[in-house]
């Protein structure tokens, strides 16, 4: 058996074999009372967002005719974007995780939902559920952690590329859903002569074919429905795409960039069993905490730990749960690690910065000698 050893300071140096196999067997526990229990409760609760997020954009794109008048634009704006990101967060993410599959509605089931996002379902699909779910912050198997065009750890080797990803980033927020349209297309493989060049032509007109179709939608359909409100109407679109855009990705940066998160090596999750798969879940991710409002709005990945533990059970669930996650952590002696959102925003974008420069600059900045989250576990023989 391996475990997980950071140097200097192992978080998990104190659990032996027993113990994590110990808490895999708390958490399939807890996992199985949820799943057993899902019923009418949950089934309404999703059709109801459903139902609101439709209304609301609907609602939204009416005003959004008349939107030559300041209080119609503002208006119909907010409630685009606030549309656009329950669709995004509380249902299409999740819809596509399997969290309401077991309804058996073909209309909420993750094979036939497409959202409104320029990447496919299909593909979003295996680079997220598939791929970060499995080797989640396993660096160099994990591209979600930092899309593969950033720096996440000071053991990852340092290049002047590294000096702009501050502004990478902000662009990659800007522009988010065509960022993850290109990372699920891996254009990083292709140019590298790594990806098939027929399968990435494949699925390149994919992705075209639905940018070009929420291109006609925002920027031609609608303006054109709004008659002399035409550019009125654009502008809006492109302010709530943006505020869409730069709401979802603040929320993923809050998931896995904090400082407090832990990162892997490959070489980790070698052997892994299911109570180390549990564990590095709970070390790889942090929560943002807040009230209803805010929880709904992120897709209940505010409770991003929570999530990454049971990415297909239902998201209204989450937080049911959370005080028995947080009971785990501290019986284990785990680091729990949630804050409030610009917390964890200003954390998360501290360290994109921080690691732009290379490790001597560190260590003359003072910025070097993290704590015990800071660098990436390593797998060694146990000493159980």
């Amino acid at each position: 058996m391996t475990t997980l050893q950071r140097k200097p300071v192992d978080p998990t140096a104190h659990l032996s074999e027993e113990d994590i196999e110990a808490l895999g067997r708390e958490l399939d526990a807890i996992r199985a009372n949820v799943m057993d229990s899902r019923g009418e409760r949950d089934a309404a609760y999703i059709r109801k967002v459903i139902e609101v997020q439709r209304t609301l954009e609907l609602g939204s794109r009416a005003v959004l005719l008349f939107s030559l008048f300041p209080p119609a634009w503002l208006a119909g704006t907010a409630g685009l974007s606030l549309a656009k990101i329950l669709e995004n967060m509380e249902i299409g993410h999740n819809v596509m995780h399997g969290q309401w599959d077991w309804m058996r509605d073909p209309k909420i089931h993750s094979t036939t939902w497409e959202w409104d996002n320029v990447a496919p379902a299909e593909m979003w699909k295996h680079s997220h559920n598939e791929l970060h779910h499995t080797y989640t912050n396993v660096i160099g198997r994990d591209n979600d952690l930092g899309y593969g065009i950033m720096r996440v750890d000071e053991d990852q080797p340092w290049s002047p590329f590294y000096l702009a990803q501050p502004l990478w980033n902000l662009v990659n927020a800007c522009i988010f859903q065509y960022g993850i349209a290109a990372y699920d297309l891996e254009v990083g493989k292709y140019l590298k002569g790594r990806k098939d060049a027929a399968e990435f032509r494949t699925q390149a007109k994919k992705v075209l074919r639905k940018v070009r179709r929420h291109f006609v939608r925002d920027y031609v359909v609608h303006p054109l429905l709004s008659g002399p409100a035409a550019v009125t109407t654009v502008a809006a679109n492109l302010t709530a795409n943006l505020a869409r855009n730069l709401w979802t990705h603040s929320v993923i940066m809050c998931g896995h960039f904090p400082e407090g998160v832990e990162t892997f090596e490959k070489t980790s999750i070698e052997g892994e069993t299911r109570g180390e798969w549990y564990l590095r879940q709970m070390l790889g991710a942090a929560n943002i905490s807040g009230g209803p409002l805010l929880h709904i709005l992120t897709g209940n990945l505010s409770y991003q730990i929570e999530h990454h533990l049971f990415p297909d059970m239902p998201s209204n669930r989450y937080q049911e749960i959370s005080p028995k996650i947080q009971d785990l952590f501290e019986r284990y002696g785990l680091r729990y690690v949630s804050g409030p959102l610009p917390r964890q925003v200003a954390s998360a974008w501290a360290k994109v910065i921080r690691l732009s420069l290379p490790n001597d600059a560190l260590e003359r900045l003072g910025l070097a000698g993290r704590d015990a989250a800071d660098a990436p576990l390593a797998a060694v023989p146990s000493a159980a």
